[in-house]
C-alpha cells in the first residue's frame, strides 16, 4: 500500500524529481492523486485499526497453543490410544448436559481429542469442547470454542471482523477491505509512475534522500514490497464481508464454482423430501414414530472413511436424523488434505465421497486464499507474513501522515494542513479514457457497495468544499 500522494502532491520542492508529462498518464495521475489523497487521508485510519487487529490475530495461533497447553497436549504419550467411543463416554461424563455433535480425533501423537458438544447456555455459534486424552481417556479441560478457535483466537477474530460490536461492526471491516486494494494498486501506479535518479530507488529505499523525500523513499518501497499481499488479504476479506461477499458469492455460484459439499442423506431422507409421502393420514391420525436406525459406532464409521483413503487431520460429524456420519480431513497446510466422505451408519458402506481434487477451480481459489487471509496454508511462516504485512500497513499509514503533514505551509498563521491535488482532474481526461473510466467506477461502486456508497460521500463533500471556498473568494466552484 502507498500513500504517497500525501506527499506527491505539487509543494514546489526544487529538490523533487520532475514528473512525467505527455500522454495518458498525464492525464490521469493528478485523478489518482486527488482519489489517493482522500482514500489515504480518511480510509488510513481504519486501515490502520483492521491492521492492528489483524496484527493480534495474526499472534494468537501461537499464543493459544501456550495459553491452552494443558487442554491441547497429552501429559504422557501412551503406546496405543482408546477407541473414539471410550473417548466420547468419558467426555459425556464430564460435561454431562451436552449433545455431542462431532468428534476431532488426535491430529497427532501429543495432541488431545476434541469432544464438540451443544450445551445450554452458549451463545450463536459457540459450542463446548471437550479435550480428552486419547491413551487414558482422561479429561484435560473444557472450553467455549467457535468452529475451531479457543477463547482468545476466537475473540480476536471477532474483534478483527467487527471491533466486538456484532453486525454493525462489520462494516468497519468491509469499508477496510472495499478500499485496501484501490489505495495499494493506486499507490503502486504513483509510485512507478514517478521519474527517479536510480532505478534501484524503485524497490530500495533512497539513503541519502532526506526529510519528505526520505520519508516517501520508505512509503513508497515498503508499500511496493506489501502491494501482493495486500490486494490478496482485500480480496479474501472481502468474500467474509456482510454485501460485497453477498456479491461474490452469487457471482462463483454463477460461474460454477461454488464449494460442493459430501451428500450424507441416506436412503429416503434425500433431498429433505417427506418421509411419509404417499401414505394418507387422516384426521386425528398420530405421526408414527422414525423407525430405530443401527449404528455401526465412531470407530467402525472411522475405519471406513481411512479405508476409503480420508484419514488426515479427521473431523467426524455424528449423524444426525435422516444422515450418516460424515468424516472430513481438516489438513489446510499446503499441500492440503480435504477430501471427504458420507458413511452409512447402518453398515459401514461408503455413500458419498468428496475429493479436493475435483472442487471447480473457483472453489479451490476460495479455499486456499481464505487459509492464506487466516494464516492457516504455511503455518508459522504464513502467520509471519501476515504479522509482517499488518506492521508494513501500520508504518505506511504513519509515513502518510507524516509526508502530509510535513508538506504543510509552514508561512501561514494558525494551524495548517496538507493541502491535495486541485480539482478538476477528471476534466482533463480524454473521452476515451474518461467515459470506459466512469463505467468501470460505477460496476465496481454497484459491487462492493461500501466503496461505491463512501466514494459517493468524499465526492459529495469535496463538491460542498469546493462550493465553499469558491464562495469565499468570490469564483466560480472548480469540479471534481
Amino acid at each position: 500500500m502507498s500513500l504517497d500522494v500525501l506527499a506527491d502532491a505539487p509543494t514546489g520542492d526544487p529538490t523533487a524529481p520532475p514528473k512525467r508529462t505527455g500522454g495518458t498518464w498525464a492525464a490521469l495521475r493528478p485523478l489518482l492523486l486527488r482519489l489517493h489523497f482522500y482514500a489515504g487521508l480518511l480510509i488510513a485510519p481504519i486501515l490502520f485499526l483492521a491492521a492492528t487487529t489483524g496484527l493480534l490475530y495474526a499472534g494468537s495461533w501461537q499464543a493459544e497453543k501456550i495459553l491452552y497447553s494443558d487442554e491441547l497436549t497429552v501429559a504422557r504419550v501412551g503406546e496405543g490410544a482408546l477407541p473414539l467411543g471410550a473417548q466420547v463416554e468419558a467426555a459425556r461424563a464430564a460435561a454431562p448436559e451436552g449433545k455431542v455433535l462431532a468428534v476431532w480425533p488426535a491430529p497427532d501423537k501429543e495432541a488431545t481429542t476434541r469432544v464438540i458438544m451443544e450445551s445450554p447456555g452458549l451463545g450463536e455459534g459457540e459450542t463446548l469442547t471437550v479435550f480428552v486424552d486419547p491413551y487414558t481417556a482422561d479429561v484435560r479441560g473444557q472450553l467455549t470454542t467457535a468452529g475451531d478457535a479457543l477463547p482468545l483466537r476466537a475473540w480476536l477474530s471477532e474483534f478483527h471482523s467487527n471491533l466486538q460490536l456484532g453486525e454493525f461492526g462489520r462494516n468497519y471491516s468491509e469499508l477496510a477491505a472495499s478500499w485496501l486494494w484501490v489505495v495499494a494498486l493506486g499507490g503502486l501506479a504513483l509510485w512507478i509512475g514517478r521519474r527517479r535518479s536510480r532505478k534501484a530507488h524503485l524497490v530500495l529505499p533512497d539513503r541519502k534522500a532526506t526529510g519528505r523525500r526520505r520519508t516517501l523513499s520508505w512509503h513508497g518501497t515498503v508499500g511496493l514490497w506489501a502491494v501482493a499481499g495486500l490486494v490478496v488479504l482485500s480480496a479474501t476479506g472481502l468474500t467474509w464481508s456482510r454485501y460485497a461477499g453477498e456479491n461474490i458469492g452469487q457471482l462463483q455460484d454463477r460461474l460454477g464454482g461454488a464449494t460442493p459439499s459430501v451428500a450424507a442423506a441416506l436412503n429416503g431422507a434425500a433431498g429433505g423430501g417427506d418421509e411419509h409421502a404417499g401414505h394418507v393420514m387422516t384426521p386425528g391420525m398420530e405421526m408414527p414414530p422414525p423407525p430405530p436406525t443401527a449404528d455401526i459406532g465412531l470407530d467402525r464409521a472411522v475405519a471406513a472413511a481411512r479405508a476409503a483413503g480420508v484419514g488426515a487431520s479427521l473431523r467426524v460429524t455424528l449423524p444426525a436424523e435422516g444422515k450418516g456420519y460424515v468424516v472430513k480431513e481438516a489438513d489446510k497446510q499446503f499441500p492440503v488434505h480435504l477430501d471427504a466422505v458420507a458413511v452409512d451408519p447402518a453398515d459401514g458402506r461408503i455413500m458419498d465421497e468428496l475429493r479436493f481434487a475435483d472442487y471447480p477451480l473457483l472453489a479451490k481459489l476460495t479455499r486456499f486464499g481464505i487459509d492464506l487471509h487466516m494464516g492457516l496454508t504455511f503455518g508459522l511462516a504464513n502467520q509471519l507474513a501476515l504479522a509482517a504485512l499488518a506492521v508494513a500497513v501500520m508504518f505506511l499509514v504513519v509515513w502518510g501522515y507524516r509526508m502530509w503533514w510535513m508538506r504543510r505551509p509552514t508561512k501561514e498563521r494558525g494551524l495548517s494542513v496538507g493541502r491535495p491535488q486541485p480539482r478538476g482532474a477528471w476534466r482533463k481526461l480524454p473521452v476515451t479514457l474518461l467515459l470506459p473510466l466512469a463505467a468501470l467506477t460505477a460496476l465496481v461502486g454497484w459491487f462492493v457497495p461500501m466503496l461505491g456508497i463512501s466514494l459517493l460521500v468524499f465526492l459529495a463533500g469535496d463538491v460542498l468544499l469546493g462550493f465553499v471556498a469558491a464562495r469565499r473568494a468570490g469564483t466560480p466552484a472548480p469540479q471534481g
